[in-house]
């Protein structure tokens, strides 16, 4: 277990691989009455870890940021084992934007910033001048994942927006470490859409072509397979976004 402060503490998910980082970083909320936010995926020491982290709790929320399986595969089961309601994208309750649960390390104020999926929550704790960014921004690198649904990227850049307009002072992301310049980070991501997005409208023009294939190999050049069809997805996004319909 790694504290984040007093209040904050994170468990890791032993599921790491190229998409997840060293694993999935689960994040527990408050002492006596508490959220957990991103129960991650259904491994049973990870959930034997969290249940047993808040078996002294008076109340226990679960909070999922979006409906990926290395974030939320586990949280019906967390929530039978700890008897909380589990709120979320898909989940036994829906989540809206400005939602708010109260634990004893603060007001939790859910933040809905689409883009990495179509239903995806951030959720800020004012008093701490924290944010949980689920897979919005991550603790190592310049990149996401971002949807392929139309206006997948649009939405993306808004919400980059509106989680620098929350003027935070720390982030825990979903995956790798806290990330103690939230500006900084924001920009960084930002910047590497940006980036992309422009790969992409000069190699339509370089090539002729809007083949999916054909532009990811001129942007990204040679890839394994896997990795291709990821870059692959994020190429849709970004015609898409260049087609208008963003």
């Amino acid at each position: 277990m790694n504290a984040g402060g007093p209040e904050v503490r994170s468990l890791l998910a032993p599921n790491p691989g190229p998409f997840t980082l060293g694993g999935t970083r689960s994040y527990i909320v408050g002492e006596r009455r508490v959220a957990i936010i991103d129960p991650g995926p259904r491994l049973e020491s990870h959930l034997r870890g969290l249940a047993a982290a808040v078996e002294s709790a008076e109340s226990v929320v679960v909070l999922v940021t979006h409906g990926h399986g290395d974030h939320a595969a586990g949280a019906a089961e967390l929530g039978r084992r700890v008897g909380g309601a589990v709120w979320g994208p898909g989940e036994e309750r829906d989540l809206e934007d400005g939602q708010t649960f109260a634990t004893d390390a603060g007001d939790v104020v859910a933040v809905s910033t689409p883009g990495h999926s179509r239903q995806h929550f951030c959720f800020h704790v004012p008093g701490r001048g924290a944010v949980f960014t689920g897979d919005m921004v991550l603790g190592e690198g310049d990149t996401t994942w971002v949807g392929e649904y139309p206006g997948g990227v649009a939405e993306y850049l808004a919400s980059l927006d509106r989680l620098e307009a929350l003027d935070s002072r720390i982030l825990y992301p979903g995956h790798g470490k806290p990330l103690r310049d939230p500006a900084a980070a924001i920009a960084r991501f930002r910047r590497h859409r940006l980036k992309r997005i422009d790969q992409v409208r000069r190699a339509v023009a370089a090539t002729g072509t809007t083949d999916v294939r054909a532009l990811t190999r001129h942007v990204y050049g040679d890839l394994p397979p896997a990795t291709f069809d990821m870059a692959a997805s994020g190429v849709v996004a970004i015609l898409d976004y260049l087609s208008g319909s963003g």
